[in-house]
Protein backbone atom coordinates (compact mmCIF):
# COMPACT_ATOMS: atom_id res chain seq x y z
CA UNK A 1 0.00 0.00 0.00
CA UNK A 2 1.37 3.40 -0.96
CA UNK A 3 1.37 6.20 1.54
CA UNK A 4 1.26 9.88 0.69
CA UNK A 5 3.38 10.74 3.73
CA UNK A 6 6.93 9.49 4.10
CA UNK A 7 7.84 7.75 7.39
CA UNK A 8 10.04 10.68 8.49
CA UNK A 9 7.14 13.09 7.94
CA UNK A 10 4.83 10.96 10.05
CA UNK A 11 7.43 10.85 12.87
CA UNK A 12 7.87 14.62 12.70
CA UNK A 13 4.12 15.16 12.93
CA UNK A 14 3.86 12.77 15.88
CA UNK A 15 6.63 14.63 17.72
CA UNK A 16 5.06 18.00 16.96
CA UNK A 17 1.73 16.94 18.46
CA UNK A 18 2.25 16.81 22.19
CA UNK A 19 -1.07 16.36 24.03
CA UNK A 20 0.51 17.52 27.31
CA UNK A 21 1.34 20.86 25.69
CA UNK A 22 -2.35 21.37 25.04
CA UNK A 23 -3.32 20.54 28.62
CA UNK A 24 -5.14 17.37 27.55
CA UNK A 25 -5.95 14.78 30.17
CA UNK A 26 -4.26 11.54 29.23
CA UNK A 27 -4.21 8.41 31.39
CA UNK A 28 -5.36 10.46 34.37
CA UNK A 29 -2.69 13.14 33.95
CA UNK A 30 -2.41 16.63 32.52
CA UNK A 31 0.05 19.51 32.37
CA UNK A 32 -1.07 22.63 34.24
CA UNK A 33 -1.14 25.56 31.81
CA UNK A 34 -1.61 28.53 34.15
CA UNK A 35 -2.91 29.61 37.57
CA UNK A 36 -6.54 29.45 36.42
CA UNK A 37 -6.01 25.90 35.15
CA UNK A 38 -4.48 24.95 38.53
CA UNK A 39 -7.41 26.46 40.42
CA UNK A 40 -10.01 24.70 38.27
CA UNK A 41 -8.39 21.26 37.97
CA UNK A 42 -6.46 20.93 41.24
CA UNK A 43 -7.75 23.20 43.97
CA UNK A 44 -11.42 22.74 42.99
CA UNK A 45 -11.18 18.98 42.43
CA UNK A 46 -13.38 16.73 44.55
CA UNK A 47 -10.98 13.82 43.95
CA UNK A 48 -7.39 13.75 45.21
CA UNK A 49 -4.80 15.18 42.83
CA UNK A 50 -1.05 14.50 42.89
CA UNK A 51 0.83 17.55 41.67
CA UNK A 52 4.22 16.67 40.21
CA UNK A 53 6.47 19.74 40.37
CA UNK A 54 9.23 19.09 37.80
CA UNK A 55 11.64 20.68 35.34
CA UNK A 56 12.48 19.49 31.84
CA UNK A 57 16.22 19.59 32.62
CA UNK A 58 15.85 17.47 35.79
CA UNK A 59 17.10 13.88 35.34
CA UNK A 60 15.34 12.43 38.40
CA UNK A 61 12.10 14.12 37.27
CA UNK A 62 12.37 12.39 33.89
CA UNK A 63 12.95 9.03 35.60
CA UNK A 64 10.01 9.53 37.97
CA UNK A 65 7.48 10.49 35.29
CA UNK A 66 6.77 7.06 33.72
CA UNK A 67 6.65 5.37 37.14
CA UNK A 68 4.16 7.88 38.47
CA UNK A 69 2.00 7.86 35.33
CA UNK A 70 1.89 4.05 35.43
CA UNK A 71 0.77 4.02 39.07
CA UNK A 72 -1.90 6.69 38.50
CA UNK A 73 -3.22 4.84 35.42
CA UNK A 74 -3.58 1.64 37.48
CA UNK A 75 -5.82 3.48 39.98
CA UNK A 76 -8.54 3.82 37.31
CA UNK A 77 -9.53 7.44 37.89
CA UNK A 78 -9.43 7.40 41.70
CA UNK A 79 -6.58 9.93 41.61
CA UNK A 80 -5.35 12.40 39.02
CA UNK A 81 -1.83 13.56 38.19
CA UNK A 82 -1.19 17.24 37.47
CA UNK A 83 2.24 18.22 36.16
CA UNK A 84 3.67 21.66 36.94
CA UNK A 85 6.85 22.82 35.18
CA UNK A 86 8.62 24.99 37.77
CA UNK A 87 10.47 26.93 35.07
CA UNK A 88 7.24 28.26 33.59
CA UNK A 89 5.24 28.32 36.84
CA UNK A 90 7.81 29.29 39.47
CA UNK A 91 5.38 31.39 41.50
CA UNK A 92 3.09 28.40 41.94
CA UNK A 93 6.02 26.27 43.10
CA UNK A 94 7.02 28.99 45.57
CA UNK A 95 3.44 29.32 46.84
CA UNK A 96 3.52 25.65 47.85
CA UNK A 97 7.09 25.85 49.19
CA UNK A 98 8.63 23.55 46.60
CA UNK A 99 12.40 23.93 46.95
CA UNK A 100 13.54 20.49 45.73
CA UNK A 101 12.45 18.58 42.64
CA UNK A 102 10.97 16.23 41.86
CA UNK A 103 8.33 17.10 44.43
CA UNK A 104 4.94 15.43 44.71
CA UNK A 105 2.20 17.29 46.56
CA UNK A 106 -1.23 15.75 47.10
CA UNK A 107 -4.23 18.06 47.14
CA UNK A 108 -7.58 16.97 48.53
CA UNK A 109 -10.48 19.44 48.62
CA UNK A 110 -8.13 22.29 47.76
CA UNK A 111 -5.72 21.64 50.62
CA UNK A 112 -2.27 20.06 50.75
CA UNK A 113 -2.57 16.60 52.29
CA UNK A 114 0.78 14.87 51.66
CA UNK A 115 4.24 15.55 50.24
CA UNK A 116 7.00 13.37 48.85
CA UNK A 117 10.28 14.61 47.40
CA UNK A 118 13.03 13.02 45.36
CA UNK A 119 13.21 10.09 42.99
CA UNK A 120 11.24 7.10 44.31
CA UNK A 121 11.04 3.51 43.13
CA UNK A 122 7.73 2.23 41.81
CA UNK A 123 6.97 0.09 44.88
CA UNK A 124 7.38 2.99 47.30
CA UNK A 125 5.33 5.28 45.05
CA UNK A 126 2.57 2.70 44.80
CA UNK A 127 2.38 2.31 48.60
CA UNK A 128 2.37 6.08 49.03
CA UNK A 129 -0.49 6.55 46.53
CA UNK A 130 -2.47 3.77 48.22
CA UNK A 131 -1.95 5.49 51.59
CA UNK A 132 -3.20 8.76 50.10
CA UNK A 133 -6.30 7.06 48.70
CA UNK A 134 -7.09 5.36 52.01
CA UNK A 135 -6.91 8.54 54.09
CA UNK A 136 -9.78 11.01 53.97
Amino acid sequence: MNSILKPNTVRSLAKAFNPNRLGCVRHGSFKVQDDKDFLEKVENSKEPVIVDFFATWCGPCKALEPRLENIVAKRNGKITLAKVDIDSMGELAAKYEVSTIPALVVFRNGKVQERLTGLQDEDKLSLWVDKVLQSK
